[in-house]
């Protein structure tokens, strides 16, 4: 007979996710703690968004917290759609080597 320990994220009684590892559920609670201290901050912009959208919005930054915290501080540029911009910049080149 084996015996494995979980650990297992719950809030407000439900179960959310379970984790072999304390660490990965201690990452994961935070992240949780994240969002639900976004949504309010989201909402209060007043941005015409449905609160379900506000929710999502909040775990996709707290699921990137490290990169949004770098672009807040002005230290990283994200590129929107890398392939785009490869190829912008190389019709950019090829109109430049033409002139």
């Amino acid at each position: 007979m084996a015996v494995i320990t979980q650990f297992v994220v719950v809030r407000e009684g439900v179960e959310k996710m379970t984790f072999t590892s304390k660490k990965e559920a201690d990452a994961y609670d935070k992240m949780l703690d994240i969002a639900d201290n976004l949504i309010p901050f989201i909402q209060k912009a007043e941005l015409g968004i449905d609160e379900s959208l506000s929710e999502r919005l909040a775990f996709y930054f707290a699921n990137n917290k490290d990169e949004l915290t770098n672009l807040l501080k002005g230290a990283v540029q994200v590129n929107s759609t890398p392939t785009n911009q490869t190829a912008a910049k190389k019709a950019t080149k090829k109109v430049e080597a033409a002139e």
